[in-house]
């Protein structure tokens, strides 16, 4: 008898989850001695010691057991203070709600919104997690292409919007976004909100790198000026702010009445975060400001050093981003960005993210700048050096 394929017999939405790009390309130079890594969204810099201090302290303490499912209250009142602090206004704590990263946010407010024969609108390029996510569970990912001109990256509200159908239920804006920078403006956001509400869509709001902007103090947010009861759910993490990729800890931010519904999809997919690792995360929320503002100045200085850089070769197509911490670029001559970024990886040592993983064939690639100026400076000297051979 011949063996059953057991692939060919699992859900397709779990058989068509795709493998990330990103981490074809980091596997494949992970161990290279003196590379210098640019492909992951994450800086150099460790978490400070006054948060990992407060977990410590934590788990010295004996703070292993079973906690709060929506997350310790000291948490998510040091949440509410974060976003008055950020946004202005009054937040409740009861529309925080502690995940395992902001991809369990992510999987959490796609499962609420989205399922079986339902499209959920994407603006492209577009983090690839965010697309699987969607298709996950069960729905489909519908990419609205961004254009990229003299003026960087840019949305096409009308085609966004032209986009959805009598099958859409949400519509995903990450703004700072990742991978190109493109920011949207307030009046661009209150025009998705207006859309949104008039067709009763659901929008998920990733604003993960709403601090990480270099046009003023943050980027424009929902926050600004949607009511805290409306259909929009937001997913952030604890990741980028605060130098904690690793600890895996965000959180959702959602219409109080929601609250037993996010409760339940914790319980039964990780039973709640660590208590250890939400005191961090309580320290890092309430006496991080000044760390937040050397990473984003460390970020800008890396942005000015690798664009000019580059576009002094001339052969890379670029604008300055105006948000988040990645160069989307484009190398002249460099259709296939999977076969570039491998090339890069053995003859520059430098590694950095296809465009191929975000979904994007033009031959755009990703570098994050999110590091200090020198291996920035490093890693843009390898890369130009490398330019002048090809």
């Amino acid at each position: 008898m011949r063996p059953t394929d057991l692939t060919s017999i699992l859900r397709p939405e779990a058989r068509g989850a795709p493998e990330s790009g990103i981490v074809e390309v980091f596997d494949y130079g992970r161990n290279r001695p003196g590379l210098i890594p640019l492909w992951v969204g994450e800086g150099d810099l460790p978490t400070p010691p006054f948060i990992a201090d407060a977990a410590a302290r934590s788990l010295a303490d004996g703070e292993t057991f079973y906690t709060y499912q929506r997350g310790v209250p000291e948490l998510r009142a040091a949440l509410s203070a974060y976003h008055q602090r950020t946004f202005g206004g009054v937040f409740s704590d009861e529309r925080f709600y502690v995940t395992g990263g902001g991809m369990q946010a992510i999987q959490i407010a796609v499962r609420m919104v989205a399922g079986t024969g339902d499209e959920v609108l994407v603006p492209s390029p577009a983090w690839p997690n965010i697309t699987a996510a969607v298709g996950v569970a069960g729905a489909v990912p519908v990419a609205v292409p961004m254009t990229f001109g003299n003026a960087g990256w840019s949305l096409d509200l009308d085609r966004l919007f032209d986009a959805a159908t009598e099958r859409t239920s949400a519509i995903f804006v990450n703004s700072p976004s990742n991978p190109t920078g493109w920011t949207a403006t307030r009046a661009e956001l209150e025009a998705i909100r207006a859309f949104a509400a008039q067709r009763g869509l659901w929008i998920i709001a990733d604003e993960v790198y709403g601090r990480f902007f270099y046009e003023g103090a943050r980027a424009a947010s929902f926050y600004d000026f949607a009511d805290r009861d409306e259909r929009i759910l937001f997913v952030n993490t604890f990741s980028k702010n605060y130098a904690m990729t690793g600890w895996r800890i965000g959180w959702i931010s959602a219409p109080v009445e929601l609250g037993q519904t996010i409760e339940n999809l914790i319980q039964y997919s990780t039973s709640g975060v660590a208590a250890f690792m939400q005191r961090g995360a309580t320290a890092a929320l309430n006496d991080g400001d000044d760390f937040i503002a050397t990473q984003v100045e460390r970020a800008r200085e890396g942005r000015r050093i690798a664009c000019s850089g580059l576009a002094a070769t001339g052969r890379v197509r670029l604008t300055e981003p105006a948000g988040a911490f990645y160069l989307y670029f484009a190398i002249d001559g460099e259709a296939d960005s999977r076969a570039a970024a491998l090339r890069m990886v053995d003859e520059a040592n430098v590694g950095v993210a296809p465009g191929t993983a975000f979904g994007d064939g033009s031959g755009f690639m990703r570098l994050c700048f999110a590091r200090g100026a020198a291996q920035i400076q490093e890693a843009t000297d390898r890369m130009v050096e490398w330019l002048g051979r090809r």
